[in-house]
């Protein structure tokens, strides 16, 4: 029966009021959300040693540090070089001085810890370390190295290259390539999404609606995250932001789509704009606040891990979630409510009531949401994409099934070839990098490790045995000690001891003791941020617990290593903890339990073809150096959570439309009633994603392929033929033990 008032009459003033107040609500969130988009770039924090957790060895020695230095520093390592691979002449060092001079007058250098000219040994090229502050209140390293550029650019050496390196130098480069961040990623990401709109509507104001939802809930979203990073509550990255970017534009855009579908039904079902739209929400609420809690659990679960990165991203992306579904909830409804079905406009969407309406359209659009078609389908149209694909899973959905499992089982092969242990810190930048050129030449005339030794802490007595386990160690080039007596700030250990400078008979330099402790630096013969250097460290922690338990190892190289581990071990804690988690919540949403198992089977298996595919295309396409530890991670948060989402749009309307006729023809009307909203959210969803790819970060391109893969992959196979091609091959006992398994409807 169509519909034509509300069962209770709400009173005019209060249909204009509620709608207006909450789109001036969101009006003011947009305005000061938007004002907040500066404050991003400037509260993020890409220093890995600040997402250690306190435990790390890493961590406790660089806290002990800081009572052997006046300041906390990151340094810079500049490498002059001849092009020709002569030595340098006399012209070339005297420039070499006057850019030396020039870098102690930069704003955040220390100028009286800038080191001397140290010259290689083949005479081809020379580095200065320049240590930049890096505490609280000091500027930050990445502008003090563009100044430092930019005096190397005002001071040319003729006949040879000039690079600014070490963990200052990369820390540029990664500040400069996450600085598309507020402009490109937001630009190319609304245009893909917008694009996709108007071919899935064909309407010029509908997919503008959606985009200022999107919008309005991301603004909101940054508003909040950065209110708490100022408060210090939470810890902001350049990787964390552009996540949350992506996740709330695309989220936002899904559960819009979802509405829409619903409240263009609606529309065929009532004559009044407020009946329809309440009617949209009581048959669309559950499916997005399900899928969106879904997606929430999944990343609150990442408050477990150890690393303080993860730790972050769990809050933030769920504080994004959160707005994606208020607004999907409160202010797209309110929008629609105001454009009726001029949104749909040059499409005409009307009532069944109307007598210039094409009758069989609103008949089958009222059917669909009040049931009142008949079991054998005809108020569903015969053609058409999805009217084949029901025809196909109902005809032969054994077949169906295990040709969909084999498919994803051949693409999970490609696990062997993945490769997640970690990559150097030079490779996190892709394309042009400075600091990366800079450390190859380092590795051509100096120890590759010079400027970013390895730190060693320990009892002032054991110093010659912490010396003399160093150097005995494959892959440690020197040993010093730090010495406020030395010129230098540090002198050479040998096997005989602490070394003198100068003339015969000067004395060695005692070394600085601070609270009974020393510190030993051993430089690397591999670069500090190589795979060969991280287990240097680690063969030097073995070796140096036969010392005493109280000798730690820590520096640049241990912050790399102890940063993978702890990516190992949260990848191993926090992937079963999401399934147990999403798997809970979909029993309750379902009441059922075989239902969920294979809901969760089918996402963890497209996953893990998603995951193989990736990694042969990273190995094979893109010679991708490896990836790190917390890509799987991410990827798998991201999409079990979300493959997940398109399963409860699913399972969700088929356990309706089961309800009204029984379990295989539910199954096959809930595909065919969801697949074009379902697909275009598909869509939507690995576009966003697909944007993070315009970010020249090595870690977001390859989360950009694994997620907009495996979106895809979950959209056009695993929603759309292996779920309900094998829920259909088992029938309603995919409702057990519910009474919808008994056929006690």
């Amino acid at each position: 029966m169509i519909e034509t008032r509300a069962r209770r009459r709400v009173p005019t003033w209060l249909r204009v009021l509620i709608p207006v107040v909450l789109i001036l609500v969101w009006f003011a969130a947009f305005g000061a959300g938007g004002s907040s988009f500066g404050s991003l770039s400037k509260l993020s924090v890409n220093d890995q040693s600040q997402f250690l957790p306190s435990s790390a060895e890493a961590t406790e020695v660089d806290a002990l540090q800081e009572a052997f230095r006046d300041t906390e520093t990151i340094p810079a390592i500049v490498v002059v070089a001849t092009d020709d691979g002569t030595d340098l002449d006399d012209a070339q060092l005297a420039a070499v001085d006057d850019l030396r001079s020039a870098f102690a007058d930069v704003p955040g250098v220390i100028d009286d810890e800038v080191s001397p000219a140290i010259a290689s040994d083949d005479g081809e090229a020379v580095e200065i370390v320049v240590p930049i502050e890096s505490g609280d209140g000091a500027e930050r390293a990445s502008d003090v190295v563009g100044e430092l550029r930019a005096a190397i650019d005002d001071v040319p050496i003729e006949g040879a290259t000039v690079a600014v390196a070490g963990p200052a130098g990369f820390s540029a480069d990664i500040a400069g390539a996450f600085s598309g961040i507020d402009g490109l990623l937001l630009a190319v990401a609304l245009a893909a999404v917008f694009v996709i709109l108007i071919v899935v509507y064909r309407s010029p104001l509908l997919p503008l609606i959606v985009l200022f939802t999107s919008m309005s809930a991301l603004c909101a979203a940054v508003l909040t995250v950065v209110s708490l990073a100022k408060a210090d509550v939470i810890v902001l990255s350049g990787q964390t932001q552009g996540i949350l970017f992506i996740l709330v534009i695309g989220a936002a855009t899904d559960y819009a789509l979802l509405y829409i579908a619903r409240y263009r039904e609606t529309l065929a079902r009532y004559e009044r704009k407020w009946d329809a739209t309440w009617a949209a929400l009581r048959g669309s609420w559950e499916p997005i606040v399900a899928s969106g809690g879904t997606v929430i659990v999944g990343l609150l679960i990442l408050l477990v891990s150890e690393l303080n990165s993860n730790k972050a991203l769990g809050p933030i992306a769920a504080i994004g979630i959160v707005f994606a579904l208020l607004s999907a909830l409160t202010l797209l409804p309110a929008l629609l409510l105001w454009a009726g079905r001029a949104a749909f406009w040059p499409r005409r969407v009307a009532h069944a009531g109307d007598p210039d309406a094409d009758l069989a359209h609103a008949k089958h659009a009222a059917g669909v949401v009040h049931g009142a078609s008949a079991p054998d389908e005809r108020d569903l149209p015969d053609r058409g994409l999805w009217a084949g694909v029901g025809r196909l899973v109902s005809r032969r959905p054994r077949t169906v099934w295990i040709v969909s499992v084999l498919a994803l089982a051949g693409m999970s092969l490609g696990l062997a070839q993945l490769d997640a242990d970690g990559v150097p810190s030079s490779e996190f930048v892709l394309g042009e990098s400075q600091a990366r050129d800079g450390q190859a030449t380092i590795g051509e005339h100096f120890p590759a490790g010079s400027g970013t030794p390895a730190v060693i802490i320990g009892p002032e007595d054991e110093l010659q045995a912490m010396a003399d386990v160093a150097l005995a160690t494959p892959g440690v080039d020197s040993v010093s000690v730090v010495s406020a007596d030395s010129p230098s700030g540090s002198a050479p250990v040998t096997g005989d001891g602490v070394q003198a400078f100068g003339p015969p008979g000067t004395p060695a330099p005692a070394p600085t003791v601070v609270d009974g402790r020393v510190l030993v630096q051993a430089t690397l013969s591999d670069a500090s941020d190589s795979l060969k250097a991280e287990a240097t460290v680690a063969s030097l922690r073995d070796a140096l617990d036969e010392v005493g338990t109280d000798v730690l190892v820590g520096g640049q190289t241990a912050v790399a290593l102890d940063t993978n581990d702890a990516a190992i071990a949260d990848r191993t804690l926090v992937i079963p903890l999401v399934l147990a988690a999403i798997l809970v919540i979909l029993m309750l949403l379902l009441r059922s339990i075989v239902a969920p198992l294979i809901l969760i089977g089918s996402v963890v298996l497209s996953f893990a073809a998603a995951l193989g595919v990736s990694a042969l295309v990273f190995e094979h396409v893109f010679h991708f150096p490896g990836a790190d530890p917390s890509v799987p991670l991410f990827g798998f948060v991201f999409l079990v959570a979300l493959g997940v989402d398109y399963n409860i749009f699913l399972m969700t309307r088929v356990r309706e439309e089961s309800l009204r006729f029984g379990t295989r023809p539910g199954i096959i009307r809930g595909l065919r009633l969801t697949g074009g909203v379902i697909t275009s959210a598909g869509l939507v969803l690995a576009a966003t994603f697909a944007a993070l790819g315009v970010l020249p970060i090595l870690f977001l391109v390859q989360i950009s392929f694994i997620v907009a893969f495996g979106v895809l992959l979950d959209t056009f196979l695993v929603r759309t033929l292996l779920v309900p091609a094998l829920a259909y091959d088992l029938g309603r006992a995919i409702w057990w033990p519910s009474r919808l398994a008994r056929g006690e409807l």
